[in-house]
């Protein structure tokens, strides 16, 4: 079993950029397909970013394709989350979570582990 916990975030301007990062603990974060989803106030948990295993395959939600670059060090045991041009609309807790499918998924419900998420506030 994995462990997930998210780091960075915070409050940045709209047009800036942040980077959030999901370190593992307890078993090789090489063994999951990784994902970031986010939820906003008074919205569902929705699909950010997935990676593949070796990192080689992503996937992205339209809202932030060309934006948002996923990546993961798996010798590090970290993910990560690179955000550019952010948005006030990109207001969320944003989530890193682990499935252990050998294909990357989009869908929430296949994902088996969960951080307990990082803040990132963009302000107009």
């Amino acid at each position: 079993q994995v462990q997930l916990v998210e780091s960075g975030g915070g409050l940045v301007q709209a047009g800036g950029s942040v980077s959030i990062a999901c370190a593992a603990s307890g078993r090789s974060l090489s063994t999951y397909a990784m994902g970031w989803f986010r939820q906003a106030p008074g919205k569902e948990r929705e699909f950010v970013a997935a990676i593949s295993r070796t990192g080689r395959s992503t996937y992205y939600a339209d809202s932030v394709k060309g934006r948002f670059t996923i990546s993961r060090d798996n010798a590090k045991n970290t993910l990560f989350l690179q955000m550019n041009d952010l948005k006030p609309e990109d207001t969320a807790v944003y989530y890193c979570a682990a499935t252990s499918q050998t294909l990357v998924s989009t869908r929430s419900n296949e994902y088996n582990y969960w951080g307990q998420g990082t803040q990132v506030t963009v302000s107009s």
